[in-house]
This record gives structure tokens, C-alpha cells and sequence, in this order.
């Protein structure tokens, strides 16, 4: 039997947006009639999973429970959307309730197509198939990284949006400094192979990354897209996006940035634009279409990297632009598409590149962030995950 419930705002998804904006409209309005629709009990801080990949940290530090991220007031519905019907200002779920509501916040996340690779779903994780993108297997990648010895490691991205952009460089960057300290640099062939036509978007950070991967002698191939994963003849088949031809190349071990789009249940709604994403303006991130819906982060429509950096500047302008829409009043708060994105080039080296819609760079630091610096280093491996459990999330910051 079904049971309907009904709540002044609504959020789908308990992630870093979710959890974000609910803690941020709890401080405004309190959480009496704020529900937040999540069915993990576990919360993850995945920009630590490079750094467990590369061996600096274990997975263990990079979770939390669900419960202990809660706004105090906010009711938690640990159950699972499965439709929208906007419409009728109302979803419905996995374990059959209807909830109403008066407002929407649509910020469940991306999806990650494991399936979407023949032969990556059934390898991850074993036969030197490694990749940073699951928390059940993300320490593979280290063990994977301890026990090579010689031959090709082999680097993917993949074509489309997938979370935090630089993630498939940072591990490659890594792994290849690991293996220069442990003096199996010159028994080792490294190769990127990523579906994109260059290695960062921003001109500015770009130019510091060429020079690195000469610098290191990592070999990039450009507009080549996986398409098949041989575990046992341990070889990966290539897609040529321009000319559409094939080929294959041999690996001793494979870290695999796997394909990523809209969650279905977002995907198959009226909420949905033609590439599947929750359709917001770019600037207020309002619906065009159902004046009540708001949406962020990864499953959004925002032409942005896909970041919790970008979450961190779409939240608060959300939040405005909810309460004011709620008044009645005209939405003047501006998301500018600011995102960041922390490259890791090696141990106690990294790029922090920042920048908005247009691509220009949106530097917090009076210098040249540009380059590659132990101090950004730092704030990436001890400061910005303290920032995101006892700021961001708390919504204070």
C-alpha cells in the first residue's frame, strides 16, 4: 500500500550538494519541514580517493556516516527516488511512498556505467584492472601500484562528463612519481589515454601540464576512447572519436576511469533536458520549466567541471535564490560557474587550478597557482578535508 507524505522543501540526495544545501537552508529556515531523500548510511569524501590510490592515505579516512551529517530538524527519508512528477509537485520512491512537496532541490549525483566497458565490470578490482572511482576497490589501486615491476601502466578518460575532471591525471601523476622513486621509471612505459583533445581546458594550467608530462616522459594520446577491456590477454581496445578506427594496446596494469552520466531515474523525467541532466539556468539554477525546482552539483544541467569545489559556490547561490523565489521576489543571486580543481603532479606537488564558465582563471592565492607548489600540496592532503566535513557540509562555509 502506498503512503504519501508531503514537506515544504524537498531534496533528493544526500551527498555533498544535498547534505550542503540543507544545512545551509536549516540555518535560515530551520529543518522542521526540510526532508532529505538518501538511501547510503555512508557518506564519502571522494577527492581523498587519488590520494588512497596513490598509497598516502588509507579509505578508512574518506567516509563518515550519513546519520552524523543530518542538519539537526532536517528529517532524513532513507529510501530511494525512482521518479519525478513535477507536474503533480511530487516523487515517487523505492519503497512506494508519494511525497509532495512545495519545493524541489534535485542533487542525487552522477552515475557511474561500470557495465558500459565489456570486461571492466567483471575485472575491477582484480587481473591489474584498478580504478579509483569505487571505495570498495580504490585500495587495489595502490596494491596494484606496490606489486608492478616493469612494462606499460596504462592511464584512461573516458569520453563525456565524469566527476572531477583532472581525477584520471592525478592518479597517472602519481603512480608515475611512485614508480620513479622506487627506481622502475626506466622499466616502465607510461600512457594516457583520455577521449579529450588536450590535457586541461584552462590555457594557464594546461601549459603547466605539457610541460610536466615531457618533462616525465608520459606518453598522451588524445581522442581515443576505451571500448573493451581484455582482462586476460590483459589488453585494452581503443576507439580513434575522429576516424573511428580501432586499436589495441597491451598493458601490465590498467587504471580505468570508467563512463559516468545522468542517474536513469533523472535521465527518464520531465525534469530531464536532451542530454539527460536535471535542466537548470546556468546562472540562478532555477528549472526553466517548473518554476518551483532547483538543481546542483552533478547530476545538474550547469556546464561546469563536476566538482564539490563548484558545489561549494552553487550552494549558497541556490539557497538565496530558493528564499527568494519562496517570497516571491525576483532571483538576483549569480553562479558564475566557478569550480576548482586540485591537479596532484607528484608526492608534495600540486597545481590548484580555479576558474569560471569562461575558462579564466578564478585564483583564490596571491600568486601564480599555475605552478606546481608544496603549499597547495598541503592544503589539498590536510586542510581541505577538514574545510569539507566541519565547514562545507555544516553549512558555515
Amino acid at each position: 500500500m502506498k503512503s504519501s507524505v508531503h514537506h515544504r522543501v524537498l531534496i533528493v540526495g544526500g551527498g555533498t550538494a544535498g547534505i550542503t544545501v540543507a544545512a545551509r537552508l536549516a540555518r535560515k529556515i530551520g529543518g522542521s519541514d526540510i526532508a532529505l531523500i538518501e538511501p547510503s548510511d555512508k557518506h564519502y569524501y571522494q577527492p581523498l580517493w587519488t590520494l588512497v590510490g596513490g598509497g598516502i592515505f588509507p579509505k578508512e579516512r574518506s567516509e563518515r556516516n550519513e546519520a552524523t551529517l543530518i542538519p539537526r530538524g532536517v528529517t532524513w527519508v532513507r529510501d530511494a527516488v525512482t521518479g519525478f512528477e513535477p507536474e503533480e509537485n511530487r516523487v515517487l520512491t523505492r519503497d512506494g511512498k508519494t511525497i509532495s512537496y512545495d519545493w524541489l532541490v534535485v542533487a542525487p549525483g552522477i552515475q557511474i556505467n561500470w557495465g558500459k566497458i565489456p570486461g571492466l565490470k567483471e575485472s575491477i578490482g582484480s587481473k591489474s584492472v584498478c580504478s579509483n572511482y569505487s571505495y570498495q576497490h580504490v585500495d587495489y589501486t595502490w596494491k596494484t601500484l606496490r606489486e608492478f615491476k616493469r612494462g606499460t601502466a596504462l592511464f584512461t578518460h573516458p569520453v563525456g562528463a565524469i566527476k572531477c575532471g583532472g581525477a584520471p591525471q592525478k592518479i597517472m601523476y602519481l603512480a608515475e612519481d611512485w614508480l620513479r622513486r622506487e627506481g622502475l621509471r626506466a622499466q616502465t612505459e607510461v600512457i594516457f589515454t583520455t577521449a579529450l583533445a588536450n590535457l586541461f581546458a584552462v590555457e594557464k594550467y594546461r601549459k603547466t601540464l605539457e610541460k610536466h608530462v615531457a618533462d616525465r616522459s608520459i606518453q598522451t594520446n588524445f581522442r581515443q576512447n576505451l571500448i573493451e577491456l581484455r582482462p586476460d590477454a590483459k589488453e585494452a581496445v581503443f576507439e580513434n572519436l575522429d576516424t573511428k578506427e580501432q586499436h589495441v594496446i597491451p598493458y601490465d596494469m590498467i587504471h580505468v576511469t570508467p563512463p559516468m552520466g545522468p542517474p536513469d531515474f533523472v535521465k527518464a523525467s520531465p525534469l530531464a533536458n536532451a542530454d539527460g541532466w536535471v535542466e537548470v539556468d546556468k546562472f540562478t539554477l532555477r528549472h526553466p520549466r517548473f518554476s518551483n525546482v532547483f538543481s546542483l552539483g552533478d547530476a545538474s544541467s550547469l556546464p561546469t567541471s563536476k566538482t564539490g569545489a563548484a558545489i561549494r559556490k552553487q550552494a549558497p547561490v541556490l539557497v538565496r535564490n530558493l528564499l527568494s523565489a519562496m517570497k516571491g521576489e525576483a532571483l538576483t543571486a549569480v553562479y558564475n560557474g566557478y569550480t576548482s580543481c586540485p591537479i596532484v603532479t607528484a608526492r608534495g606537488r600540486l597545481v590548484m587550478a580555479e576558474f569560471d564558465y569562461d575558462q579564466k582563471p578564478q585564483e583564490t592565492f596571491p600568486f601564480d597557482q599555475s605552478k606546481e607548489r608544496y603549499s597547495m600540496y598541503f592544503l589539498k592532503k590536510w586542510l581541505l578535508p577538514e574545510f569539507y566535513w566541519h565547514g562545507m557540509l555544516r553549512g558555515i562555509a
